[in-house]
């Protein structure tokens, strides 16, 4: 099997910063399991599989360790990779995916996704969250994932999680610790132990449930956010009824060819 294989740092303007996404552009899925070892050799966050259908793309996204059903970062990741070598100059991109049909707007050198809304509900704090993350804990929310919402941004900057204690929480795909901007309106840092990643740099996807609970709190529906890993990464967020808007620029690392 030969494949054309890019990189592209997402929600950044540069490379080394952002969020890292293999993108492999196939004709045909190939079977699970060939995608999972390729994910896994890969060895990034994401890696998406992308066909071309004749009016859409379809998209999988697969960690190192398991597939998932929604990935933002590798979604526009993606987009970058269509718009630039498969279909250049597109404007709109549409996938259909375990989550339905995402749209991609592509104007000048931002992408907006335009995904369904996870907004999180109120639940009991684990017993053990608090020194799993060592913070105080001020609410737990839950969605996908479980929202930690923490006193301020530099709680959220500083923290040094135990991830193998974040292993045996039972609620939630990943851990999405939040709290209110100081230059931007809210930030957050995002973990997935269970699926191979401890620190995911730029979570897209999160925003999913990030934005319906910030817009709810701020009072307002267009933010700024960040999220704080090491690598970094900035996010426009837009709340659209069930739908939210997630944008962000990219920069191409790497394009290559895959073959097995």
């Amino acid at each position: 099997m030969n494949c054309a294989y890019y990189v592209v740092d997402a929600f950044t303007d540069r490379v080394f910063r952002g969020n890292p996404a293999g993108v492999c552009v196939l004709s045909e899925f190939p079977e699970r399991k060939l995608m999972q070892s390729i994910a896994a050799e890969n060895n990034l966050s994401e890696t998406a599989f992308v066909v071309r259908r004749d009016a859409y793309y379809e998209i999988k996204w697969f960690t190192p360790a398991e597939e998932v059903d929604l990935c933002g970062h590798a979604t526009l990741g993606s987009s970058y990779v269509v718009s630039h070598f498969v279909e250049p100059g597109s404007k709109k991109i549409e996938f259909h995916s375990q989550s339905g049909t995402l749209s991609v707007e592509c104007s000048d050198d931002v992408f907006t996704l335009d995904f369904p809304t996870r907004s999180p509900k109120p639940v009991e704090t684990p017993k053990n969250l608090a020194r799993i993350l060592g913070a105080n804990v001020r609410e737990t929310l839950l969605s996908r994932d479980l929202v930690v919402l923490l006193d301020s941004e530099q709680q959220v900057r500083d923290l040094t999680p135990d991830f193998s204690g974040m292993k045996e929480l039972k609620d939630g795909m990943g851990i999405l610790v939040t709290a209110k901007g100081e230059r931007v309106d809210f930030v957050s840092r995002c973990f997935f132990p269970i699926y191979g990643v401890q620190e995911d740099p730029v979570t897209g996807s999160a925003h999913c449930s990030l934005i319906p609970y910030w817009a709810e709190h701020l009072g307002k529906t267009k933010m700024k956010a960040a999220q704080l890993s090491a690598r970094g990464g900035l996010i426009d967020c837009e709340l659209c009824g069930d739908r939210v808007k997630i944008g962000g620029k990219a920069a191409l690392y790497l394009t290559g060819e895959i073959t097995i």
